[in-house]
C-alpha cells in the first residue's frame, strides 16, 4: 500500500462510518469496529442485551454495502439445512439439485444465534472459515466478500445456549454496543415513528470495491518488531496464570489482518504498535479461557489482557 492509497481508503473508511451512524447513533466505535471486521474479510459477533440496536448495525452496515445480504432468524427448531441449504431430489428429472439456504448473501445476520441448538450453530463453522458449504461431497463457494454479523444475547437469559469455543474462535471481532448516552437517545426518541432507521441509508460502495478495499487493506506494511510484539502477546496470554487456554496463532493471524485495515482506516500504510493495543480486546478476549476459580473471583479476559499489554514491552515506532 502506497501514502496516497492508505489517505483515499481512509477517505472511505470514514464515509462509510457516518453513513452508518445516521442509523446507530451515538456508536462509533461499535461501526468502526464492524466496518474494520468487514475489510479485514472476518466476521463480527455482538453480544448485548435486546433492544441496543445489534440488528439495526447489521442492517446498516448491508445498506451502506451495495451487495446480497440475508436474515437468519436463530431458533431452537432451526435445522442445519436451514441455514446451509440442502440437496431436493426432482421427479421430472431423476436428479438431485441443491438449493442454497439464506447463507450465500454477501453480509448474513445471524440473528441471536445463541437460541438455536449447537448442531445447527456449528452449520456455520466451515462457511465462515472458508467462505464454502459442503453438501454430498460438492463445494458451493459463497463468493467475496462474506460476512457474517452474529447477535446474541447474554447467556444468563433464559433460552440461551453458549456458542463452543471453535465457533467463538471463528469470530474476528467480538464486541458491544450498549446503551446510547443521554444525548443519542433524546435523537432516538425524537425520532420514534421512523420503524428502520437503515431503510433511509443509501449505498456507498459496492460488493465488488469492498472486496478491493479488503485486498487493498492487506497490504499494509508489516515490521519485524510489530510481528514479534504480537507473538510475544499471545504467549504470554498462553503462560498467564489466570487463563486455561490462551490465544492461539489464528487469534495472532486475525490481529494482524484486524490492525492492517486500523493503521488503512488511520490513513497509514504501515503497522504501528498503538494499532496492535487498540485491537488486542474486540480481538482477543473470546478466544480466551480463564480457569473457574478466577472467574468467580471476578477476573475477566479484558483484564488479563490489559496486564499483558502493560508487561510485554511493546517496540519503538518508525520515526
Amino acid at each position: 500500500m502506497t501514502p496516497d492509497q492508505a489517505l483515499r481508503f481512509a477517505s472511505t473508511f470514514d464515509k462509510l462510518a457516518v453513513n452508518i451512524s445516521q442509523a446507530v447513533l451515538g456508536k462509533p466505535v461499535a461501526v468502526r469496529l464492524v466496518l474494520t471486521a468487514l475489510f479485514a474479510e472476518g466476521h463480527v459477533l455482538l453480544e448485548d442485551t435486546p433492544g441496543t440496536g445489534k440488528t439495526l448495525l447489521a442492517r446498516a452496515l448491508a445498506a451502506t454495502v451495495d451487495s446480497t445480504h440475508n436474515r437468519i432468524q436463530f431458533t431452537p427448531d432451526l435445522l442445519p439445512s436451514d441455514v446451509t441449504g440442502t440437496e431436493i431430489y426432482n421427479q421430472k428429472t431423476g436428479d438431485f439439485s441443491y438449493h442454497r439456504g439464506p447463507v450465500f448473501a454477501s453480509i448474513v445476520l445471524a440473528d441471536e444465534i445463541n437460541r438455536a441448538s449447537p448442531k445447527t450453530q456449528s452449520a456455520l463453522l466451515e462457511v465462515m472459515e472458508e467462505s464454502q458449504v459442503t453438501v454430498d461431497g460438492k463445494a458451493h463457494h459463497v463468493g467475496r466478500p462474506f460476512m457474517v454479523i452474529a447477535t446474541q444475547n447474554p447467556i444468563e437469559q433464559a433460552g440461551t445456549y453458549p456458542l463452543p469455543e471453535a465457533q467463538l474462535d471463528r469470530f474476528l471481532i467480538k464486541t458491544s454496543i450498549g446503551f446510547p448516552d443521554i444525548a443519542a437517545t433524546v435523537d432516538i426518541l425524537s425520532g420514534a415513528a421512523i420503524r428502520d432507521r437503515s431503510a433511509a441509508i443509501k449505498p456507498i460502495i459496492s460488493g465488488a470495491e469492498a472486496a478491493k478495499m479488503a485486498e487493498m487493506a492487506a497490504t499494509v506494511h508489516l515490521e519485524p518488531a510489530v510481528l514479534e510484539y504480537i507473538a510475544r502477546l499471545a504467549e504470554a496470554t498462553r503462560t498467564a496464570a489466570e487463563t486455561r487456554v490462551g490465544v492461539s496463532v489464528r487469534g495472532g493471524v486475525a490481529l494482524v489482518r484486524a490492525a492492517r485495515v486500523l493503521a488503512a482506516a488511520q490513513g497509514r500504510h504501515y503497522l504501528i504498535p498503538d494499532d496492535v493495543k487498540a485491537l488486542v480486546g474486540p480481538v482477543w478476549a473470546h478466544r480466551l479461557i480463564l480457569h473457574p476459580e478466577v472467574e468467580f473471583e471476578g477476573v475477566t479476559a479484558e483484564s488479563v489482557l490489559g496486564r499483558v499489554l502493560s508487561q510485554v514491552p511493546a517496540p519503538k515506532e518508525r520515526a
